[in-house]
């Protein structure tokens, strides 16, 4: 997967095109990545009186799929594919857009 945690990225299709942030979790199983305030779902959460808490409803992220998503040019900011080169003996992530390294 090309994609990492803390890339930011623009999501690309679905009810959320258009909508940037940073990716939080990685789930290279599933190829699924998590990113903050993207896909939100609301899930009704049961009282427990062993803990004490009420009965109430949250709001939450939840995966999409990393296909939909494209990692943003560090240089002008706006959506390039990744590709792969050898710099001084490593392997490294550039922006086949600008060419520049990506951390």
């Amino acid at each position: 997967m090309k994609i990492k945690k803390d890339d930011k990225v623009i999501v690309t299709s679905g009810k959320n095109k258009g909508t940037e942030g940073v990716i939080l979790k990685v789930f290279p199983v599933t190829e699924k990545v998590l990113i903050n305030g993207v896909n939100v779902v609301k899930r009704h959460m049961k009282a427990n009186k062993a803990t004490g808490t009420k009965g109430e409803i949250v709001e939450k992220s939840t995966p999409i799929h990393v296909s939909n998503v494209m990692l943003l040019d560090p240089k002008d900011n706006k959506p390039t594919r990744i590709g792969y080169k050898v710099v001084e003996g490593k392997k490294v992530r550039f922006a086949k857009k600008s060419g520049q390294v990506i951390k």
